[in-house]
């Protein structure tokens, strides 16, 4: 499906922070998995923040540069929304996808799309998220002062 198309799909006045019938300890699990991969993928031990309130994403999991062909963190961010998933470069809004593309070693590319894959994660290119957020949620979007979808499914309200 079409990234756009997707976002306005997922998009829920009625609910900010997850979807109707969010089922939070199946995200946990299914995060948890993807961890345990991308550990296994870089024969490391990732940092994971997993302690978060008030917010579209569910967790952050960030594979330490030494263990990386890049040389950088590489951090991938998952929604509380459809599986959603972001990569960044060290961290979210720091490149921009011109840098990104350059800067990222293709094959740290395909050990975390392939774990992403095996766990039926959507992988979104983090640029177009910071594009001004246009959808229907209309309350929570006067508490940015520039509200973006990168907001709407992967940071804090």
């Amino acid at each position: 499906m079409e990234l756009w198309a997707l976002l306005y799909k997922l998009d829920d006045p009625a609910h900010l922070e997850a979807p109707q019938g969010f089922d939070w300890n199946a995200a946990r699990r299914q995060f948890d998995c993807l961890v345990a991969r991308l550990n296994t993928a870089f024969q490391t031990t990732c940092e994971t923040d997993r302690s978060i309130e008030d917010a579209s994403y569910h967790a952050e999991v960030t594979v330490p540069a030494d263990a990386t062909a890049t040389g950088g963190n590489l951090v991938v961010r998952v929604s509380n929304f459809g599986n959603l998933a972001v990569l960044a470069l060290e961290n979210p809004g720091a490149y921009d996808q011109e840098e990104f593309d350059a800067l990222v070693h293709e094959s740290d590319l395909t050990r975390i799309y392939e774990c992403l894959d095996e766990g039926d994660y959507t992988l979104v290119a983090e640029a177009p998220l910071w594009e001004p957020y246009d959808g229907r949620v209309t309350a929570w979007v006067f508490l940015s002062s520039k509200p973006s979808w990168w907001i709407r499914y992967f940071d804090y309200l």
